[in-house]
């Protein structure tokens, strides 16, 4: 068996073979540090994390870089309505992007390079395509990518030749398919950029977004590398432009796969503050919902299908997150002595889901079998069929695809008071409404219990409580 990816550029599932064997370099688009990311944005990171968990988990060593936009429109702009410098602005924001990255348990990337650092290797590499004859410069200082130079512009996004404005230039760091024209890879210095600029062989300026990527990305992990993801809103113009400048600058093919994950909706309507849907981490954990109940949301929908969050996704995404955390316990609280080491059901249900998680992310697939897992061996511990080198082996299983999943130990997010008399009571209630059959208010308890960060675990000698 082997992987295959839906790849960008070509449309279509390709088999997934790296350049140099057993090893992956991989570079994602990371956060432009001028506000908190939102829950859209996470989206995508947690679909690239899912994609570097499963490499690993498939054996392959993955080099991870992921970069941190800290010198654009937006940052300068921000600065400036702030009256703060540039640094202290990016600062604040990487800061918090990096504990967000923490609390949803996303996997830190080996690298985080950082624009304002690389500005010398993209002067370098602009002065480069200008002795290749692929750029210009303009009559305020900044300096174009002329598309025409380049045939193959246009091969990630689709777009028809004919239709592009021939001639014309773009400045702005983002625009619509309707504007293609020349790119801007150098912006000559304006007012209102304020102290932020450096000097250049075309006077002081500033790179422009687009080539921020292709020169970290290459200075990391070479001219030609395995994978390249973002959101579907990068393909054009960011991906499509880094494509165009990192072929032309360097001769090499660039990236061999692209993969993009789509839109998250809220309530099947586009993510925006005027409509008061717009949501960051830090407002969901603020009002209540558990980080691992986030992650689980945002990772088990196919990164190529849309996402729409809602309430109630994040309810059942708990109430998921809690069944795998309880079975879990039940294997490590198991005392049984029974003959059934479950190597058969372990051998299917891990073939299972790595077949499915071949079929580029199949998640739904992938979490039947989980599922199934989770089915077969609560009931065997009941019966008390399990050995202990079958609870031994079921633990290991688990923690294997843990590495994928990233939420068996997670925490919370939440602060929890503990009141011991409070949950004790609960659990009480909870044996009663058992006892009477009232299973809708017995798994009401425990979800309230575990909207507080507090997991209920039970056992023949009755029902323990942990911190989640």
């Amino acid at each position: 068996m082997s992987i295959r990816v839906y790849n960008t550029i070509t449309r279509k599932k390709e088999a997934f073979h790296p350049i140099e064997t057993g090893k992956v370099r991989m570079y994602t688009c990371g956060p432009t540090v001028y506000d908190y990311a939102h829950i859209g944005n996470y989206r995508t990171f947690i679909f690239e994390d899912l994609l570097r968990r499963y490499l690993e988990y498939r054996g392959f060593a993955v080099t991870h870089a992921m970069n941190l936009t800290d010198v654009d429109d937006n940052t300068i702009r921000r600065s400036r309505e702030r009256n703060i410098s540039l640094q202290a602005l990016t600062d604040e924001f990487k800061t918090a992007f990096h504990a967000d990255l923490k609390t949803l348990n996303i996997q830190p990337a080996h690298h985080y390079p950082e624009a304002t650092n690389y500005v010398d290797a993209m002067i370098q590499m602009v002065s480069h395509l200008e002795a290749k004859g692929y750029a210009y410069k303009a009559e305020d200082g900044s300096v174009y990518f002329n598309i025409e130079k380049y045939n193959q512009y246009g091969k990630l996004a689709h777009l028809n030749p004919e239709e592009m404005m021939r001639g014309g230039r773009v400045a702005d760091d983002s625009y619509e398919k309707e504007g293609v024209r020349d790119f801007a890879l150098w912006k000559g210095y304006k007012s209102e950029d304020g102290d932020v600029h450096w000097e250049s062989p075309w006077g002081p300026g500033r790179p422009g977004w687009h080539i921020e990527c292709s020169v970290m990305s290459t200075e990391l992990l070479g001219p030609h590398f395995d994978i390249h993801c973002g959101g579907v809103d990068n393909i054009f113009p960011h991906h499509e432009n880094e494509l165009a400048q990192s072929v032309c600058a360097t001769g090499s093919e660039f990236v061999n796969y692209w993969m993009h994950s789509e839109y998250l909706l809220v309530d099947n309507k586009k993510m925006s503050k005027s409509l008061n849907n717009f949501y960051t981490l830090r407002d969901l954990l603020d009002q209540g919902y558990p980080a691992e109940a986030i992650r689980w949301m945002l990772i088990t929908t196919h990164y190529r299908q849309k996402l729409n969050f809602s309430v109630s996704r994040l309810e059942e995404a708990q109430k998921a997150v809690n069944r795998l955390r309880e079975f879990y316990s039940k294997l490590q609280a198991y005392e049984g002595a029974g003959e059934e080491h479950a190597h058969d059901k372990i051998q299917a249900v891990e073939t299972n889901f790595i077949e499915a998680m071949d079929d580029d992310l199949n998640i739904s697939g992938g979490l039947a079998a989980i599922f199934d897992l989770v089915r077969w061996g609560n009931k065997a511990l009941v019966e008390a069929k399990l050995s202990t080198v079958g609870v031994t082996a079921l633990i290991d299983l688990l923690h294997r695809f843990d590495h994928v999943l990233g939420v068996l130990e997670m925490e919370s997010g939440l602060q929890v008071e503990i009141d011991a008399d409070f949950i004790e009571a609960k659990i009480a209630a909870r044996k009663e409404a058992r006892a009477n059959k009232d299973f809708a208010t017995s798994d009401a308890i425990r979800d309230e219990l575990a909207a507080q960060g507090i997991e209920l675990i039970d056992t023949p000698e009755g029902t323990h409580w942990k911190l989640k």
